[in-house]
């Protein structure tokens, strides 16, 4: 094995968490395409599309059931940022939901908030030196 490549999301609806993650978390879309009877859909960050997020259709109950609990009660997302207050800033301007603020520590700056179902996202910056 080499590294992780893909990571699996459950959704409602395809579209409308794209146009969350896109607009509201700086993501771009790098495939959306028919792949049997699904879409196969992957979103990346900028900087890092080597490391895709796959969009999934929950369509089971038992799937159902998952969507925006897919880490339980903890992030199931870590991103870095090198401005974490600019983008805590920008993205509560989006009306994303953050569990409280921006907090700093020897490990640096983050804050927790969630995706459009409730998933738990970390943001963190690197300290400064």
């Amino acid at each position: 094995m080499n590294k992780i490549k893909i990571l699996s999301l459950l959704v409602k609806d395809y579209d409308e968490a794209i146009q969350f993650y896109r607009e509201k978390l700086g993501f771009e879309l790098l495939e959306d395409a028919p792949f049997g009877d699904r879409r196969w859909v992957t979103l990346a960050l900028p900087n890092q599309k080597d490391v895709t997020i796959a969009l999934e259709l929950a369509k089971t109950n038992d799937d159902q059931a998952l969507v925006g609990r897919q880490g339980g009660s903890f992030a199931f997302l870590g991103i870095e940022t090198t401005d974490c207050m600019a983008d805590y800033n920008r993205m509560k301007s989006l009306n994303v939901k953050f569990q409280g603020e921006p907090t700093s520590g020897p490990w640096g700056t983050g804050v927790l908030f969630e995706d459009l179902y409730g998933n738990k996202i970390f943001m963190s910056q690197e300290p400064q030196n």
